[in-house]
């Protein structure tokens, strides 16, 4: 039978819906909270969830950080694809400082700048649709297990990329390509969310998977170090073996991690909203059901758009942080290291625990903190710059106690204002939009030192986006029935 609340209609007074052995009352949308009768989290009510459920769940996180911390900004690319390695050999032989070569490897920077560029847009374009088809069909499991295959094989193929000019464009497209598969996989990752929590909980399962990738990407660069100290046990680094036994590394590593969601979470069923249609019509029914969110679901509406903006600021704080310690408060190489594992440790740990008061005093709160927390210390971290590395140790730390948090109750605030039926199409939004407003730190990271000619000043075109974010979030109202 077809439930009248999917399709708008406003029923007289409060319906049931079940959830388990239990009636969870659903109060009717009102005009003034502008709020869906149904979110995917009232159906969770009262339901007791396995923990090898939420592990299981919580893992695939752990499993695929690997990627973004090895591959996508630490070691591979930053060490590997953008090194002289795939410079011409004459060009190489100049050495660094000769005009040539950095035009040479600034090519190259450029290069897999583009490749990310295009994955980018791919994902703003695919993801809500990808989404939407997911939820019509109840395959969730289906699209993160398939996308989550298709990042491993990346990795895999990142082992052949030998260290030649020859192979550099087969590099930044399998990085390319590995980006676009971990982002649709984690769509549909992020929507299991409501699956895997309830009302009562979700903020903390949220902030335990997202506090376990911090910790488990700077296990796996734990152990990239170890085994460069090593002088990886003598196996022979040349032709970029070593990275390439890196790349193969982390594939291993999202294997060994990632199954038991797939195994140990049960699928969620068929939306029962809509029908399925041909891909490209997907599009016409995605239009339909943004008009209908404004409609129906405002505050979800008003946070893809809020959180788009202040997600960008925490993506620059990490994006842009070992610069900052590097050149504008003139960490040495190790001391980089050292701050970086400490950074994502502490990001971890306080992501893990923030969960708890998500659920105590709700995703808005949590995250409004958070962002009030990153200005603070990233103000102090711009204004007493001249005192030197220890106000870069203390407050720079304590940006990254923030980041995490912000990160996790965004995902929690999402998933309790996502109409049931809708997650994967709504994450997929949330993909989209964040997408859309990735410039804004780049923009003014570089806008201010153009203007004022120091590194440090870039810290304040991050500040600002992180405060855009925050008054925006302002706006944000939690609907009635969430509260």
């Amino acid at each position: 039978m077809t439930d009248p609340t999917e399709h708008g209609a406003t029923p007289a007074s409060p319906s049931t819906r079940p959830s388990g052995d239990a009636e969870v009352p659903v109060p009717p949308a009102t005009a003034q909270s502008g709020a869906i009768r149904v979110m995917g989290l009232q159906r969770q009510e009262g339901r007791e969830i396995p923990r090898r459920q939420v592990a299981s769940w919580a893992l695939w996180d752990w499993a695929t950080q690997p990627f973004n911390s090895v591959i996508l900004t630490f070691v591979f690319t930053a060490l590997y694809l953008t090194s002289d390695t795939f410079l011409d050999p004459a060009v190489a032989a100049l050495g660094e400082g000769d005009p040539t070569y950095e035009r040479g490897i600034a090519e190259l920077a450029a290069g897999l700048g583009w490749a990310i560029t295009i994955a980018g847009i791919l994902i703003a374009v695919l993801a809500p649709v990808l989404g939407q088809r997911a939820d019509v069909a109840g395959r969730r499991k289906v699209w993160l297990g398939g996308a989550t295959a298709a990042l491993v094989a990346c990795m895999v193929g990142l082992f052949f990329v030998q260290g030649s000019p020859a192979y550099f464009l087969l590099g930044i497209s399998l990085v390319a390509a590995g980006t676009v598969f971990s982002e649709i996989a984690g769509v549909n990752y992020n929507a299991m969310l409501v699956q895997v929590s309830t009302p009562k909980t979700v903020g903390k399962v949220s902030g335990l998977g997202w506090g376990l990738g911090y910790i488990g990407g700077i296990i796996a660069l734990v152990l990239v170090v170890v085994a460069t100290s090593f002088g990886w046990w003598g196996m022979p680094t040349d032709n970029g073996l070593a990275y390439r036994v890196i790349a193969l590394g982390c594939a291993v590593w999202t294997l060994l991690f990632a199954w038991p969601v797939l195994v140990y979470v049960p699928e969620a069923p068929p939306a029962p909203r809509g029908e399925r249609v041909s891909f490209w019509r997907s599009y016409v029914v995605l239009v339909k059901d943004i008009k209908a969110l404004w409609r129906d679901s405002r505050p979800t509406f008003w946070f893809l758009l809020a959180s788009a903006v202040f997600r960008d600021g925490l993506a620059g704080v990490f994006a842009f942080g070992a610069i900052i310690a590097a050149v504008a408060f003139h960490f040495s190489r190790d001391e980089v290291l050292i701050f970086g594992i400490a950074a994502n440790l502490l990001a971890g740990v306080s992501t893990i625990v923030a969960g708890r008061f998500d659920d105590r005093f709700g995703p808005r709160a949590v995250i409004l903190t958070a962002l009030a927390g990153i200005i603070v210390a990233g103000s102090l971290v711009f204004f007493m710059h001249d005192v030197g590395k220890v106000i870069f140790w203390i407050f720079g730390l304590a940006l990254t106690l923030f980041v995490g948090p912000a990160q996790a109750a965004s995902r929690s605030f999402l998933a309790r204002v996502t109409p049931a039926g809708r997650e994967s199409e709504i994450f997929g939004l949330y993909a989209t939009t964040g997408r859309a407003a990735s410039f804004l730190s780049p923009m003014l990271w570089s806008l201010f030192i153009g203007l004022f000619g120091a590194t440090y000043w870039g810290i304040l075109g991050i500040i600002l986006v992180v405060a855009a974010g925050f008054v925006l979030m302002l706006y944000v109202k939690v609907p009635e029935a969430q509260r």
